[in-house]
């Protein structure tokens, strides 16, 4: 059976090929014992370095070990910094190797591949190998949604997708979830071309979701503007951070 889609996904966000996400696709890796692990540690050692709690168990964990020899390697003075903020870059770098979601995005053109040192890659009968990389000028087709996030929220971000709920909520939203902070809300929505580009259209739902001027606890605006890169990515969930899915208008329309 055909499979539908409408936007892309990359398994790691520094490499690799932009392609179709089907339902098997997203749903292999919001299902991904790999990835709940991630965002578990993650917000583990966030909670654990707020309360003042021990952390050694982190310390000791053979991941941690393994990859803190790997920047000694590269920085000797990595060894002065404070395991906090030791754990802290070790937790990014999880985050960081989620696979990630371009929602605004149906497809990228394809690009000449080339080794890191700028030669093309041939293949086995001697053809330049092509991919779809994820570049904002390289955009094939747009997808009709667009990424709403809102980060280090004071209140629950179940409470603000709530708002999402209400009769006559002039927003058709396909997909919510928790981001991996734990603090942060993505909601994809479709677009309303009446309203202008992705930058009005998410201001109009900051103001639609009481968001506009909310202060994280970063002392920074909640809403995050960065978004208005269509080729921006999202990362990963876990399967139990999914609010709400249309999986219907997502993979088969």
């Amino acid at each position: 059976m055909e499979q539908f889609f409408r936007f892309c996904y990359q398994e790691n966000q520094f490499f690799g090929e932009c392609l179709p996400c089907t339902a098997t696709v997203f749903n292999k890796y919001v299902d991904d014992p790999k990835v709940a692990e991630k965002i578990f540690i993650r917000q583990a050692v966030d909670k654990a370095i707020e309360t003042g709690a021990s952390l050694d168990e982190f310390a000791e964990s053979s991941a941690f070990v393994k990859w803190r020899e790997k920047q000694l390697e590269k920085q000797k003075s990595f060894a002065e910094k404070p395991l906090s903020q030791q754990l802290v870059q070790w937790t990014t770098s999880l985050k960081s190797s989620l696979p990630c979601f371009i929602f605004a995005v149906t497809s990228f053109a394809a690009v000449p591949k080339t080794d890191k040192d700028g030669n093309p890659i041939l293949d086995t009968n001697g053809n330049q190998v092509m991919y779809r990389r994820r570049k904002l000028e390289g955009i094939e087709s747009l997808s009709g949604l667009f990424m709403f996030d809102a980060d280090h929220l004071p209140m629950s971000p179940r409470e603000v997708y709530e708002r999402t709920l209400v009769a006559d909520f002039p927003w058709t939203v396909r997909l919510a979830y928790g981001t991996s902070s734990g603090f942060g809300l993505r909601l994809v929505c479709e677009a309303r071309p009446e309203l202008g580009n992705i930058a009005d259209n998410q201001i109009c739902l900051a103001r639609d979701l009481d968001l506009m001027g909310v202060i994280g606890s970063t002392g920074k605006p909640v809403v995050d503007d960065s978004c208005i890169d269509a080729s921006r990515i999202s990362y990963c969930p876990r399967r139990e951070d999914i609010y709400f899915i249309d999986e219907k208008h997502l993979f088969n329309f």
